[in-house]
């Protein structure tokens, strides 16, 4: 590998030739050589977004010339089109502001806007602290980005994967809503409704997730940017929060504003918190979603069997003919690990002390994590599982007509305690519930088909 020489404030270091970062990010490269965890690829996207945005709005303010402007943006664009992947390299586990991969953004974008004012004959030199950097502090723009990052994925990628499979469930709550199904509580049976009802249930844990998530994002929309090293704003011009925020906004085409108090910005992530809270909500429903679906699927001729799921891969390397419901373990599994996350960002939210949170890399890192693996996740289980569930009446209705908890329905005739009697016998006697209702002479047939009609016992009051 061929090296070129680099400078900073601690003196020279060596740099791989074809690489546009500078002497910060290989300092970093080689002192937190820890785990496989890189900076997210959305960061990197989102900070060129950040830096652009900040060029933009400094040339406004008549602080940063327009050939630097051009040349800064030019760059930035270039890194949002994916041309200078492989110039971000840095570990999750660095310094907990994120200076390290905030410098790592500055040095390639001003390397590469320095190339490119060379190629046009320009002499002006970018730097990556004096003009990339300008206005900001590593402080106020990673805090700024975890916000962006996490709106936007959540509005890109994760509401359309959950606007999805609500509507595959719908279909489905409306196609099956006629048939009549044993409910089961404590897993034990319970009262009848309809396949349709059950589902309904389903389909409104998303709309309420839809909902939070649509409310609960808006507290990440506040943005620290002005604030620079501990809220002040020191080195920033007056309203430079106020305009890029509304340069951000233009850019992403998402409301942002500029943080009310910048202290509260820098230092806490309670609204984090908050945001992967209703995350964590969703999890927990779709954790509940994936075991209905398994358990309802489960046998299929041994279990409960009442539906039928798609027959994705053989599951056993022994059994032959066994096929597993490899979408419900594979989304529980997600479920597990945003779980995990939760904890890790409740902790790494925690550790505001004083000026500044030092835990951000970690806490944007599992924010990220959790908002891609419920989407995709989500994706996989409606695509590859929901969309090709298939009720088994046979089933279904045996079990129906099994049940001696439709003696409930009885109760307003003859009281709770007779009922009981009555299905007790039943059980006892290997006889119908008709035929032990009969027996006690206190329940005509007609009677006993009036209260005792399914359709009637699942029409909600």
């Amino acid at each position: 590998m061929e090296y070129r020489i680099e400078k900073d404030s601690m003196g020279e270091i060596r740099v791989p030739k074809d690489k546009l970062w500078g002497a910060q990010t290989q300092r970093s490269f080689e002192n937190f050589r820890i785990g496989i965890e890189k900076i997210p690829y959305e960061l990197v996207g989102v900070f060129a977004t950040l830096k652009k945005a900040a060029a933009i709005v400094n040339h406004r303010l008549n602080i940063l010339d327009e050939e630097r402007t051009h040349a800064i943006v030019a760059a930035c664009d270039e890194v949002l089109a994916g041309k200078l992947d492989g110039n971000f390299p840095l570990s999750v586990w660095q310094t907990g502001s994120g200076t390290q991969f905030n410098m790592n953004m500055n040095e390639v974008i001003a390397h590469r806007a320095n190339q490119l004012l060379t190629e046009n004959g320009k002499t002006v030199v970018v730097h990556p602290n004096d003009h990339v950097n300008k206005s900001q502090s590593s402080n106020d723009i990673f805090p700024a980005a975890i916000h962006v990052a996490g709106v936007s994925l959540v509005i890109d990628k994760l509401l359309p994967a959950i606007a999805a499979l609500k509507q595959t469930l719908q279909q489905k709550s409306e196609e099956y809503n006629h048939i009549i199904k044993i409910g089961r509580t404590h897993l034990m049976d319970a009262t009848p409704l309809t396949f349709g009802q059950e589902i309904s249930g389903w389909v409104r844990m998303l709309e309420r997730n839809e909902e939070m998530l649509t409310i609960g994002i808006n507290f990440m929309r506040d943005l620290a940017m002005g604030g620079t090293a501990v809220g002040t704003g020191i080195n920033s011009p007056v309203g430079f929060g106020e305009l890029i925020a509304a340069e951000i906004t233009k850019l992403t085409e998402k409301q942002f504003h500029t943080a009310p108090n910048k202290f509260h910005a820098l230092t806490s992530k309670d609204e984090v918190v908050a945001v992967h809270g209703i995350i964590k909500a969703l999890a927990a429903d779709l954790m509940k979603i994936a075991n209905d679906v398994r358990w309802l699927a489960s046998g299929p001729r041994c279990g409960i069997g009442e539906i039928k799921i798609p027959e994705n891969e053989p599951g056993s390397s022994i059994m032959p003919a066994k096929v597993n419901p490899t979408q419900s373990e594979a989304l529980t599994m997600v479920v597990a690990q945003v779980f995990g996350n939760d904890t890790t960002i409740s902790f790494a939210a925690s550790q505001g002390n004083f000026q500044l949170n030092v835990f951000m890399p970690v806490l944007v890192y599992n924010l990220l994590q959790s908002i891609n693996l419920l989407a995709d996740g989500i994706h996989s289980f409606n695509e590859n599982c929901a969309i090709g569930i298939q009720p088994r009446e046979d089933v279904i209705d045996f079990y129906l007509h099994q049940s001696l908890i439709l003696i409930t329905g009885l109760v307003p005739l003859v009281g709770y305690d007779k009922a009981a009697q009555i299905a007790k016998r039943a059980a006892k006697e290997g006889i119908t519930l008709k035929e032990s209702a009969l027996a006690t002479g206190e329940v005509s047939a007609e009677q006993y088909d009036l209260y005792m009609n399914p359709a009637i016992l699942v029409k909600p009051r």
